[in-house]
């Protein structure tokens, strides 16, 4: 189980998984067992309103980092998310194609996007923030976002 760094920014609480790395746009990593399941971060599933479709790339996809790995579809926007890490999609969350709202409803856990085999986990970590600096840039993205509000 997670333990989270947690801000309330005007009336939305945004969270971050301490037991896990973070791009810069808030995706998030997490290696198990020589994989690594990727997901959105609590900021960005806020941020970005309610899914509504979940396009993934189908199991087998060779990315390299920084190279779309789904789009996600809410009712505000469509947006492309890229890879935090270098490989192949193993595994597609199946409840991406059936019940995709999981990216809002638990984004650190039931609603992960893929599990991915890695060519050098410890190489894409590196390049990764941690829960700490993906949590100070993700406060500061909200205090931006709520002074325009």
């Amino acid at each position: 189980m997670s333990n989270f760094l947690e801000t309330t920014v005007d009336k939305f609480t945004f969270k971050v998984a301490t037991d896990r790395f973070y791009t810069r746009e808030g995706v998030w990593a997490q290696e198990e067992n020589g994989r690594v399941r990727i997901g959105l971060s609590d900021f960005v599933q806020q941020r970005s309103g309610d899914v509504a479709f979940a396009e993934v790339k189908p199991e087998g996809t060779v990315i390299a980092a920084g190279e779309e790995v789904a789009e996600i579809e809410t009712i505000k926007v469509n947006i492309i998310y890229t890879s935090p890490v270098n490989g192949k999609i193993a595994e597609v969350n199946p409840a991406m194609n059936d019940a995709p709202e999981a990216i809002n409803q638990d984004p650190y856990g039931a609603g992960w996007l893929a599990v991915m085999d890695v060519v050098n986990w410890d190489a894409d970590r590196a390049k990764l923030l941690d829960p700490q600096a993906y949590f100070k840039i993700m406060k500061g993205q909200a205090e931006e976002e709520a002074k325009k509000l």
